[in-house]
């Protein structure tokens, strides 16, 4: 029996089935990000799901940073928190990595800009804390002296 010269059954979601699977980069409004109809092909709603992908990345790399064990903490403690931080990090990044296998350069711009802010924030607090804690210990060893 030839199942060529069935009718396609009609279903209302078909709609979206209009708009190609893009394989190689490309640069417009109309595409689909993370969830079907979303942003709906309205230049609005595409800059917002690019800020969205750009807040998500770089909360990635925020999440990047463990939070610190403090002395004393039960350890059962201080591995589930770590781990629910880790968790909560992996499920950012592989949405973040979703939406750029919409394969948009917006998207994908977005996403590396993210990344890389986020990156340089956690690289400046670091950096600031840093150079704070040397000029406290400046201080200290100019008063003992």
């Amino acid at each position: 029996m030839s199942h060529n010269n069935m009718p396609m059954p009609e279903n209302k979601d078909m709609n979206h089935m209009n708009m190609a699977m893009h394989m190689s980069f490309f640069w417009s409004k109309d595409v689909i990000i993370l969830f079907s109809g979303w942003p709906n092909q309205s230049l609005g709603m595409y800059i917002l799901a690019l800020f969205f992908v750009f807040l998500l990345s770089m909360t990635a790399e925020v999440l990047s940073v463990s939070p610190a064990v403090k002395v004393g903490v039960n350890p059962t403690v201080a591995g589930l928190t770590q781990s629910s931080v880790y968790a909560l990090r992996m499920g950012v990044v592989y949405m973040v990595m979703l939406s750029v296998m919409s394969f948009n350069l917006g998207v994908f711009f977005a996403a590396v800009f993210g990344h890389a802010f986020g990156f340089f924030l956690m690289k400046y607090r670091e950096h600031a804390v840093a150079s704070r804690a040397q000029v406290e210990g400046s201080v200290e060893l100019s008063t003992k002296v």
